[in-house]
């Protein structure tokens, strides 16, 4: 028997019966900070697919019915720019193509048209980026997705997913970017002074990284205002 805190839950209680309740699985903590402004609950994966896949879970077990993969991407088609939203129609991953679900997409400002790739680990370099977007045939790739298309596709739930481009297809991620996230989703530091310090000419391309993903952040915030506006009624 469900506890009476377990039944006063939020997450249960929020839209109206029969509606999509959406969970976000994001991988940063800044990430996060922003996907709550949509009012909806937030588990944070940390920036893996296993992180991602066990956020999943915990919002299915706090009874959301949708889930939303939300965050960051990297750009592999050259037509995407730093900061561009997508909303992507497809997820590719192991070898499967799982389709959106396109109500939950018009809740996110509508379906883009992008394919998704879902990568095991980070894509840093343009060759790398090439290689996958012909390979895969995908716009975009990022580390959380496929493992929330998975979980919704066990659990026969909608999903949908909302990115923002933060390395574009023509620009190689620096060292330190590929060191900087910890477990928890947050940047460490520590780990990126150190990178800088061993590789100090990575520093201009760290600036423009930083760059790309405050605009990226800055794309995500204004979406994420107009999902608010649209969910009540503003």
């Amino acid at each position: 028997m469900a506890s009476p805190d377990h039944m006063r839950d939020p997450a249960r209680a929020t839209d109206a019966p029969g509606r999509i309740l959406p969970g976000i699985v994001v991988g940063l903590t800044a990430e996060a900070r922003i996907a709550r402004r949509t009012g909806w609950r937030v588990e944070v994966g940390g920036g893996t697919p296993s992180g991602a896949a066990m956020a999943a879970e915990r919002l299915i077990a706090k009874g959301v019915s949708g889930l939303v993969s939300f965050g960051l991407a990297g750009g592999l088609s050259p037509l995407l720019a730093a900061g561009q939203i997508i909303v992507p129609s497809s997820v590719v991953v192991e070898g499967q193509v799982l389709s959106t679900d396109p109500a939950l997409a018009d809740r996110l400002g509508g379906l883009s048209g992008h394919v998704l790739l879902a990568g095991p680990g980070v894509v840093a370099t343009v060759a790398a980026k090439q290689v996958a977007h012909v390979v895969s045939a995908a716009d975009a790739i990022d580390l959380e997705s496929g493992a929330v298309a998975l979980a919704a596709s066990r659990h026969g739930l909608p999903f949908a997913v909302l990115r923002a481009i933060c390395d574009p297809a023509h620009r190689e991620l620096p060292p330190a970017a590929l060191v900087a996230l910890d477990g928890g989703g947050a940047i460490g530091l520590v780990r990126v002074l150190v990178s800088v310090l061993s590789h100090p000419s990575q520093i201009p391309a760290l600036l423009q990284l930083a760059r790309d993903a405050a605009g990226a952040r800055r794309a995500l915030l204004g979406r994420v205002s107009q999902i608010g506006r649209a969910e009540h009624g503003q």
